[in-house]
C-alpha cells in the first residue's frame, strides 16, 4: 500500500539486497528458484527472515546499554506533526434483522418462497 500510495516500485520478501548502476537489485526465493527484480530507486522493499542474521545482546552490553542515558524527543522537536490524516465522516451499526422461520416440511418451504418471498 506504501508503493502504491507514493508512486514507487516494490521489492517483496527479499532475501538478498544490492545497489548496481543507480538500480536495486533484490532476490527473492520462489516456489521454482529464485527470482531477481531490478528495481529503480526510490523503491520499497520488505525484507524475508533469510536478509540478515540475528545478533544476540551479551550480558556485558546489556549491562553498558541500562547505564546509558535515554533521550527523549517530541514529535514537535523532529518538525513532525502528529495530527490524523484520516476522517471517519459516519459509522453507524447495520440494521438489525429478523430473525429466521422454521418450516415444518418441504412444501410449506416451497409455499413460503413462491407466495412470501417471490423468488419461485
Amino acid at each position: 500500500m506504501l508503493a502504491g500510495l507514493l508512486g514507487w516500485p516494490q521489492g517483496t520478501f527479499a532475501s538478498r539486497v544490492g545497489v548496481m548502476d543507480g538500480e536495486l537489485e533484490v532476490r527473492r526465493e520462489i516456489d521454482g528458484g529464485l527470482e531477481s527484480v531490478a528495481l529503480k530507486l526510490p523503491a520499497v522493499v520488505t525484507a524475508d527472515l533469510r536478509l540478515n542474521a540475528p545478533r544476540y545482546a551479551t550480558l556485558p552490553n546489556i549491562m553498558k546499554a541500562k547505564k546509558k542515558p535515554l533521550a527523549v524527543t517530541s514529535p514537535a522537536d523532529l518538525g513532525v506533526d502528529p495530527a490524523p490524516r484520516l476522517r471517519t465522516p459516519k459509522v453507524e451499526e447495520p440494521p438489525v434483522r429478523t430473525g429466521g422461520v422454521k418450516v415444518a416440511d418441504v412444501a410449506e418451504l416451497i409455499a413460503r418462497l413462491r407466495n412470501e418471498a417471490k423468488v419461485i
